[in-house]
């Protein structure tokens, strides 16, 4: 979309929070998957760390986190020496894709399960409701089901073709599902199946309520199994080299999810001389992938600098940190989560947008969805 003097296509981005690959290819949805023979699909990755505040600002601003200024869910307060949830729209330093429809005269609703994503994404919105805390905007369609259900994101789809039926003023739907199934079920169970397909049918509703829209998929981040937890302060601690802080980047409101465990941990030191006793100490973790420096994680994963720990802790497949009541914890076998780089493989799906797409190439990542959108 890059000519403001012809009227924009109408828009429906769907953020499918919680769909890596392993979960689409393992679930029954033929509209989706036909869509992505007969239209534009792409594997691709995520932004790290892989949850949902760093890469649904990603994908709504078409911009690394470096750019936008999100790193994680929440970040640490040096002066207060405490983390504080990321949720505010003032932390965000470039247009979201809505305040770039705006100005091309374009009018955008957003729907969301969570209220952090009304919190960040809502300026520059002519609709914006949050099932979680839907306020006056939900009256027409009835309480919405609880935050921890699959059933919310059915309502919020719901909400969505009511929208594109009545409301032709919106050039713009983007709508934000919840990820609590995907952390419930594994792909296989008949709830996550269920789920999946019923999404499914709901976007095909979608699609045929206005055939004049282009559809556009992208997740956030992947889900697995994990085995075990750390919680790294209670480590160094019991070690003999106590640290500052520790943040775990998925820390936020719903700790029904994953217990604010995350397949990654960043840890701020209490001295510069500390640094290679406690990177031994964490090198030498069953699961612990590798120890990196702010300075190395910044550059390889184009992030903010200044939100990041000394150190920062990579976990395999298999391995999550958090704040626990002991130093270490094994999961129980129905344990989903994410964050870590092993829930960064995603899908990217456009199906009848009716521009010149650009190459192939490049879309790498899934903010790569929005990024040439109302773009002069």
């Amino acid at each position: 979309m890059t000519n403001p003097q012809v009227p924009p296509q109408r828009l429906i981005i769907g953020m499918m929070d919680g769909l890596g690959l392993p979960g689409l290819h393992a679930s029954p949805m033929p509209f989706v998957k036909r869509a992505a023979r007969e239209g534009f699909f792409k594997e691709v990755r995520g932004v790290y760390p892989s949850v949902t505040n760093v890469n649904n600002i990603s994908i709504a601003c078409g911009a690394w986190p470096e750019v936008h200024g999100i790193s994680a869910n929440s970040y640490y307060d040096r002066e207060a020496g405490c983390a504080r949830y990321m949720n505010a729209a003032d932390l965000i330093r470039v247009e979201t894709v809505f305040q770039r429809a705006a100005q091309w005269g374009v009018a955008s609703a957003l729907l969301t399960s969570k209220r952090k994503t009304a919190e960040l994404l809502g300026p520059g919105t002519a609709f914006c409701l949050a099932a979680e805390d839907p306020g006056p905007a939900a009256a027409a369609y009835g309480a919405p089901p609880p935050i921890y259900s699959r059933e919310i994101n059915y309502w919020l789809w719901e909400v969505a073709l009511d929208l594109l039926q009545n409301r032709p003023d919106l050039g713009l739907l983007y709508v934000h599902i919840t990820d609590y199934p995907m952390h419930a079920w594994g792909e296989a169970t008949p709830e996550s199946q269920e789920h999946l397909a019923r999404l499914d049918s709901l976007i095909e509703r979608a699609a045929q309520i206005a055939p004049d829209a282009a559809i556009l998929l992208t997740a956030d981040h992947g889900m697995n199994f994990k085995a075990r937890c750390w919680d790294l302060q209670k480590v160094c601690a019991q070690a003999g080299v106590p640290v500052r802080f520790v943040l775990s980047p998925e820390r936020d409101y719903y700790i029904v999810h994953h217990r604010n465990f995350t397949g990654c941990s960043w840890v701020w030191l209490e001295r510069p001389e500390d640094e290679a006793p406690v990177r031994r100490l964490l090198e030498g973790l069953q699961g612990v992938e590798e120890v990196l420096t702010r300075d190395q994680a910044a550059a390889r994963y184009h992030t903010v600098p200044e939100h990041l720990g000394d150190l920062l802790v990579n976990g395999d497949r298999d391995t999550m940190f958090g704040e626990m009541d002991q130093a270490m914890e094994l999961l129980p076998a129905t344990y989903r989560a994410h964050g870590s780089s092993h829930e960064m493989d995603l899908p990217l799906l456009i199906h009848n947008y009716r521009d010149a797409l650009p190459d192939p190439a490049y879309f790498q990542h899934n903010f790569d969805l929005t990024r040439f959108l109302f773009r002069d």
